[in-house]
């Protein structure tokens, strides 16, 4: 789906931010605090998992002493058992931003959720809720009838979303027919519209990315540290204090150790399946960036021999965000294309 892309104009008119995002594992944390000492700039959340108090180790937060650095802002706002959604993220990203802003300060969103990304720059489409009602009457229409039954449905109605979406895809496909059921309107052409309303913000997006074996070694590396620092006894007592179906307690990692916590299964075997099931994220998260438009791709760490960021990465951020093009001959076109 194309989504809005600014004129010069309206660029100019837009509050500017800085988006630093990129698959679980790239190195995110060091480059993003380094911008931020340099840039005078504040850092924002955009972590769907880290906004939880208690999910550390598993979540990769910053340490306290790395949050000593600069400030960070929406990580441990909730409790595990407390609801969120992209909209709240949406809401509380925005105030926050509009705050830094308001203090002379820059802001850095930064993490892997792309979700998020995509709503706080274009905002959420406007859509009625999930029915209860009529998702469990589609669970028992593919139970008796198959999923290419509540496919060739949505053909019937929404042939565009249809040819989009795989027959296998039943939650998607649901949520066609949800929709047009609901508004009598298709769901397809509400998606066209948002995608071509103005964003709320002109973002520099940045992507870090590695080669693809290089960086499922270093997330089989950083889940071997996780459990060396605590992860399992992390899990042991999240576990013990909320219900096994919190909804956090379903987040990458910590649904993995549950089957050895709560079942017996070897510790092994669960430690592998958070390693598989994070390369997995990975990819799926390159595969969204790559969907997402202006995206300005780097190889990691982008850092120079010093492990600093260098002069012209700094000069090119702080002059986007100051209302200027920003030089960007130290990127590369997007390594996966």
């Amino acid at each position: 789906m194309e989504i809005y892309e600014p004129t010069s104009r309206e660029r100019g008119e837009l509050p500017r931010i800085l988006a630093l995002c990129g698959p679980t594992g790239v190195g995110k944390t060091e480059l993003s605090l380094q911008l931020a000492e340099r840039l005078g700039a504040e850092l924002v959340n955009m972590d769907s998992v880290q906004v939880y108090r208690g999910l550390d180790i598993g979540s990769a937060k910053a340490s306290p002493a790395e949050r000593a650095r600069v400030p960070h802002h929406l990580i441990d706002i909730l409790a595990p058992d407390e609801d969120h959604n992209v909209g709240d993220f949406i809401a509380s990203a925005t105030s926050v931003i509009e705050d830094v802003r308001a203090r002379g300060k820059h802001a850095i969103v930064v993490g892997g959720t792309g979700l998020y990304l995509r709503g706080v720059v274009h905002g959420l489409m406007e859509a009625p809720p999930p029915s209860p009602e009529i998702r469990a009457r589609h669970g028992e229409l593919v139970a008796e009838h198959g999923r290419a039954r509540l496919h060739e449905m949505l053909v019937e109605v929404d042939p565009e979303l249809a040819e989009r979406l795989h027959p296998n895809d039943t939650v998607r496909t649901s949520r066609g027919l949800e929709v047009f059921e609901q508004t009598g309107r298709l769901l397809s052409v509400m998606q066209r519209e948002h995608a071509f309303r103005a964003p709320n913000y002109d973002a520099l997006k940045l992507a870090l990315v590695r080669p693809r074996a290089q960086l499922y070694a270093r997330i089989d590396r950083r889940v071997d540290a996780m459990i060396e620092e605590g992860l399992l006894e992390e899990c042991r007592a999240l576990f013990d204090a909320y219900p096994r179906d919190t909804k956090s307690l379903g987040s990458l990692g910590y649904r993995q150790l549950a089957p050895h916590l709560l079942d017996g299964v070897e510790i092994a075997e669960c430690v592998q399946a958070v390693k598989k099931q994070t390369r997995r994220y990975a990819k799926q998260q390159l595969g969204w960036l790559r969907s997402e438009p202006g995206v300005v791709w780097a190889q990691a760490p982008l850092l120079d021999d010093a492990g600093r960021v260098p002069d012209e990465v700094v000069g090119s951020a702080r002059g986007f965000l100051e209302g200027g093009d920003p030089d960007l001959g130290w990127a590369d076109a997007d390594p996966y294309q």
